[in-house]
């Protein structure tokens, strides 16, 4: 079945076609990514999809009575006055249907008509139907993964939240839709690490059908099983995962480079015996020949790197070895503490990764570091001769009252008309362009004339607040390049996995207002917080099932006085296996406690200690496992020779 079907689709505004022959399928249950460069016609996609926009030519097919969802950028939240109501969205209906039977219920006690029962009958059946019995705990649910507290919500005004948290809501109110087919928009925006992971679990255990266009590489290759790539003025679908589709993409493009140079040695070589022989004795067979050249489609050169970002960083001096210090640093706002009594040092080169939910003061603590932002006690300064670079997550660096053109000229007076636009020409904006204004950009047309800036700073410390909020992947990629081969320092604040599993060498920790350094890499922590994570759950099922140990001890019936051989067996068999599980639990006890211990992180090995740990628990729970089962053998073979 087919949900829906694109056959042949292209689109145009005015003259300028944006895309054409665009086709492909989508059956229920799938979850599609839709990547490509910005401005390639994603948001236009979304358009086409819920009917808002009509083709230029072509055909979309929908399953009858399908229902889209799209999150709008500048959401409406009806009748709605409190976060809970905003969230519950069309679901609110059956909340109110659910009053309603609990009055019809009532009235029924004083009108029992055929009408009246009928109506009652009909409500129940649908509110039935549509799952009203699981509505309130759904929405808490939801509310709960994105970081809402669910009793809270009830009673916040919407006015009461902030720009991110209204992003958050916007998406709670769209997973919380009954709708058949969800188009998501840049999802995880909004979204800090732990948030992202809860989205991708929610996703990946519905069963609805899902488009969402992200720049998050590692959020792709979690949740999408098929993609649509936007590129070269139409798109090209693949029944593959995110990471598959890269591989494909690449193995198609090399494909169509030889197909296309191929065909131009073979242009060449037949434009060659043309010229040679057009007027000689041969001029038949040359015309002929120049005959069907003409008619020859002409295969396109294949768009790859071309036309991305060309981003270097250089740095004018090398600096001193000590980048950054802080001794017993606390940093807030007003009267709120976010970061409480940190010291550490920085030292020169690699990229450290500063973690931590949205709101902790990431930030904040970065401003205090560059002067921006007042100390509430303690010491934070950068070492001697580091020059920092800056890109502000707000992108409140660009001047908006100037053009592309002076923005750059204001930072390099000494350069010509053709180094400038040159330099311009690097980040995407060509000709005209460079005479538009700042503040008729995009996001990502924005965010590229910050990074444009940042390259001419030549800092040997780069400060990176979350740089890929609106980047399309391309462009993330040549901003990893560029980080990778940057040869000074980069404090990277970034809720990017995919970028912070490639870069970063050193993590800071920032949770509940104080600060954890691990030496080592995300990727290192991501493995060090899944061990935490399981040898917490690992002793959360030990204390059950000894708890269980425990009270069939205490219910056990005692041998009798004179027992027979059988029995005083079975009781050494149960006696030896207690014995072994009391054992057991102690070595249990002793390995969660050393995952448990801070200290383990912030040790050089700290990674390697956890995964043996890590290892040597779960062989202790296997263990335990086998003698839980001995001696409940053992106990009920106790009972059984006990009975009368």
């Amino acid at each position: 079945m087919t949900q829906i079907g694109f056959s042949g689709v292209g689109v145009n505004f005015g003259a300028t076609t944006l895309f054409s022959d665009v086709s492909f399928t989508v059956a229920p249950g799938e979850r599609w990514g839709i990547v490509g460069r910005n401005g390639t016609g994603k948001t236009t996609l979304f358009r086409l999809l819920t009917g808002e926009l009509e083709p230029t030519r072509g055909n979309i097919a929908r399953a009858p009575a399908l229902r889209v969802s799209l999150l709008e950028q500048h959401r409406n939240y009806g009748a709605a006055t409190t976060v809970w109501e905003a969230a519950a969205g069309e679901l609110a209906e059956l909340l109110a249907l659910e009053q309603s039977l609990v009055e019809q219920a009532a009235d029924l006690a004083h009108d029992s008509s055929p009408q009246a029962l009928t109506r009652y009958g009909e409500d129940l059946e649908r509110f039935e139907h549509e799952g009203g019995y699981a509505v309130t705990s759904r929405i808490d649910a939801v509310l709960h993964g994105l970081e809402f507290d669910p009793a809270e919500a009830r009673v916040t005004p919407l006015s009461a939240l902030s720009g991110g948290e209204l992003g958050r809501l916007g998406l709670a109110r769209q997973l919380m839709t009954t709708a058949d087919v969800l188009l998501l928009d840049e999802p995880t925006n909004h979204l800090d690490l732990e948030t992202t992971r809860w989205l991708e679990q929610y996703l990946a255990a519905s069963d609805r059908t899902v488009l969402l266009v992200s720049h998050d590489r590692a959020f792709l290759t979690a949740t999408v099983d098929h993609v649509l790539h936007l590129e070269g003025g139409t798109a090209t679908p693949y029944a593959a995962g995110y990471t598959d589709f890269v591989a494909q993409r690449a193995e198609r493009r090399l494909a169509q480079q030889r197909a296309f140079d191929q065909q131009q040695r073979t242009i060449a070589k037949e434009s060659d015996y043309i010229a040679r022989n057009i007027a000689g004795q041969n001029s038949r067979q040359a015309k002929g020949r120049r005959k069907r050249l003409e008619r020859l489609p002409r295969l396109s050169p294949v768009i790859g790197a071309d036309g991305t970002m060309a981003l270097q960083f250089e740095v004018a001096e090398r600096g001193g070895d000590q980048v950054v210090a802080a001794k017993n640093v606390s940093v807030g706002v007003g009267a709120r503490t976010l970061v409480e009594r940190f010291s550490g040092t920085l030292e020169r080169t690699g990229v450290l990764g500063v973690l931590g939910r949205n709101g902790t003061g990431k930030s904040t603590l970065l401003k205090a570091l560059l002067g921006e932002h007042p100390t509430q006690g303690g010491e934070l300064r950068l070492g001697a001769s580091i020059t920092p670079g800056y890109y502000r997550q707000d992108l409140s660096q660009v001047p908006l009252g100037r053009t592309l053109y002076e923005v750059i000229e204001a930072l390099r007076p000494k350069w010509e008309r053709g180094q400038i636009q040159g330099h311009l020409g690097r980040f995407g904006f060509s000709g005209q362009e460079v005479l538009r204004r700042a503040d008729s950009l995009s996001g990502g047309e924005r965010a590229r004339l910050a990074l444009a800036m940042l390259m001419l700073s030549r800092a040997n410390l780069l400060v990176l607040d979350e740089p890929t909020n609106h980047l399309d992947v391309e462009s993330i990629e040549a901003l990893e390049d560029a980080i990778e081969g940057y040869d000074g320092t980069v404090i990277l604040v970034s809720h990017d996995r995919a970028l912070l599993r490639a870069l970063t060498t050193r993590i800071w920790i920032l949770h509940d207002r104080r600060m954890t350094e691990f030496a080592g890499g995300f990727a290192e922590w991501e493995e060090v917080s899944t061990e935490r994570a399981h040898a917490a759950s690992v002793q959360a099922a030990e204390d059950q099932a000894l708890r269980q140990v425990h009270e069939r001890q205490r219910v056990a019936p005692s041998p009798k006085s004179d027992p027979r051989k059988d029995l005083r067996r079975a009781q050494r068999e149960l006696e030896a296996a207690e014995a072994r599980v009391s054992e057991l639990e102690s070595q249990v006890a002793v390995v969660v406690a050393a995952l448990e211990e801070p200290a383990l992180y912030t040790r050089s090995d700290g990674a390697a200690t956890a995964r043996q740990l890590g290892k040597e628990l779960e062989t202790l729970k296997r263990n335990l496992d086998s003698e839980l089962e001995r001696w409940t053998r053992a106990t009920e073979q106790v009972e059984m020779l006990n009975r009368p």
